[in-house]
């Protein structure tokens, strides 16, 4: 998530910083993407655990310090302990598979929390996505329920979202059709596994002059570098399928930003509520 020197100073905010502006492959940015999530502990943790901790091997992690401009690992877990300094965690209790998930996807909701104690990235998302006329939202494969998700409310507030859920040569063409209706943005969800026909589509929504703004897993995401605005929301990894809440409750927010910018929000609810109250579309 963007930030400024007035954003908020937590130890995972000092963490992004320090990655900002290097260019870093794709087993970097995993191990940097560890680091954001368990940035309280880092500071405390060999190679040989970072690299456990990541999912790569420890030459890996030596690597990535290097690419930092540090020395080695050593040298940068110094300057983690300057900057990031804090208490490791105490020993947590012993979970059992479906619960350590759900302790996992508490945890991501709780990195979200911190993020968004600094709320004008959300902020400017909402504008932007309120002024686009018409609003298209993009979501392939694991992401398309997030992207249905958004549309199915931005649409009672929004007066034009067209939801892109389907891949191929025919995405193009609806961005084509969204651009000549006269949008400005474009939403999209982004979540692992990241199929490159997303990363395609957004490449070519930015040459179409929109301005993408992407709820990706992380700051890191491939997606990153064909976003102008991008807001991370972890999943959980600790099931057979990756779980979303996190990514989920950012749309939500994402929404209510967006409700802050449209005027006629609270008049549209209002008025969906009397249609549906006179339809008796709900079980009271």
């Amino acid at each position: 998530m963007s930030a400024d020197r007035n954003a908020v100073d937590t130890p995972a905010a000092r963490l992004q910083a320090l990655f900002e502006g290097h260019r870093l492959t794709p087993t970097q940015r995993r191990i940097a993407h560890s680091m954001v999530r368990q940035a309280a502990d880092v500071p405390f943790l060999s190679s040989v655990e970072l690299a456990e901790l990541a999912g790569v091997s420890q030459p890996s992690v030596t690597r990535f310090a290097v690419a930092l401009g540090f020395d080695g690992y050593p040298a940068l877990r110094r300057h983690l302990r300057e900057v990031a300094p804090a208490e490791p965690v105490a020993a947590a209790r012993t979970y059992n598979e479906y619960q350590q998930a759900v302790e996992a996807e508490i945890e991501n909701l709780r990195h979200l929390a911190e993020l968004l104690a600094d709320p004008r990235p959300v902020q400017k998302a909402g504008r932007l996505l309120a002024a686009s006329r018409p609003l298209p939202v993009l979501g392939l494969r694991a992401a398309a329920s997030q992207a249905y998700g958004f549309a199915y409310f931005a649409a009672k507030v929004h007066p034009d979202v067209r939801l892109l859920h389907e891949g191929g040569t025919m995405v193009h063409d609806r961005i084509d059709a969204c651009v000549r209706a006269g949008a400005s943005a474009l939403l999209c969800f982004a979540l692992p596994r990241h199929p490159r026909e997303v990363l395609d589509t957004l490449g070519y929504a930015k040459q179409a002059g929109l301005t993408v703004v992407t709820v990706a897993d992380s700051a890191f995401a491939p997606v990153a570098k064909v976003s102008d605005l991008l807001l991370p929301a972890a999943v959980g990894t600790g099931l057979a399928f990756d779980t979303a809440c996190a990514p989920m409750l950012l749309g939500r927010v994402l929404l209510e930003a967006m409700c802050d910018d449209l005027p006629e929000a609270q008049a549209r609810l209002e008025e969906f509520d009397a249609r549906a109250a006179a339809r008796g579309l709900f079980v009271e």
